[in-house]
């Protein structure tokens, strides 16, 4: 099975070459097939394009802001916009959804039912749970676990959606802040290995201190122990010789 990112890759460099050798009235179409291609999840290099971004202030311009939407949007933003945007087609509302669950996905890796029921406009529990089995798990975006005791979908991966403007600076902002508390956490685990080391040097010194002392205690109680003997040897001679029984 080809890897989704490689897919997405491939149809996003198809729409790109497509809408940068359109004029403003065909891009329309293009924006339509991008927006309701079952494979397709980002739309940041079609918005990029020059001739895209031009569609801004003209007749079409509500197809650049329906663009922006499925780049950014929700489902639930759609509804509150609709007057505002082109009406959507049934393959393009079951793609907003899609997208909206990742959304959701990037803020919790908990979903409740009930949350997901309200975002997605969908009626009950069998219905919401075919939609993250059919729509959303089967065609790659999202794994997770269906927890109908709890009542909630447990997300364990969720693909990336496009940056939102101001987004990047956010994450890198979260990212050196990461970045400098690794580099301390770096610091603080290097400094206690140092200590450690110190500590280990410490106890051999002082483990080959204590058996140098040990080994002059054995000395010196060895020679105490000779001049003992000998002083006992040189009492017993003087006594043996002092002796009235001794023959001459």
């Amino acid at each position: 099975m080809m890897d989704i990112e490689q897919k997405q890759e491939e149809i996003i460099q198809q729409f790109v070459n497509e809408a940068s050798n359109v004029k403003a009235s065909s891009l329309v179409t293009v924006i339509a097939q991008a927006t309701s291609h079952p494979s397709l999840f980002a739309f940041s290099e079609i918005l990029a394009l020059p001739n895209v971004t031009q569609l801004q202030g003209t007749e079409h311009s509500i197809y650049l802001d329906l663009l922006r939407m499925f780049a950014h949007g929700t489902w639930s933003e759609y509804k509150r916009n609709a007057g505002d945007l082109p009406q959507l087609k049934p393959n393009q509302v079951l793609k907003l959804k899609q997208l909206t669950v990742l959304t959701l996905a990037e803020a919790n890796k908990v979903l409740p039912y009930d949350v997901l029921m309200q975002e997605l406009d969908v009626i009950n529990v069998r219905e919401l749970e075919d939609f993250l089995i059919n729509e959303c798990m089967y065609v790659g975006i999202v794994r997770g676990k269906l927890d109908q005791l709890r009542r909630c979908f447990q997300v364990q991966f969720a693909a990336g959606r496009d940056l939102r403007p101001g987004q990047l600076g956010s994450m890198i902002h979260t990212l050196s802040n990461w970045l400098s508390t690794s580099d301390n956490l770096l610091i603080t685990i290097q400094d206690k290995i140092k200590w450690a080391d110190t500590m280990s040097e410490l106890d051999k010194k002082h483990k080959k201190e204590a058996e140098e002392r040990m080994e002059e205690v054995k000395k010196t109680l060895s020679l105490k122990k000779s001049q003992t003997m000998s002083r006992q040897t040189l009492t017993f001679e003087a006594l043996r010789r002092c002796s009235p029984n001794q023959v001459e």
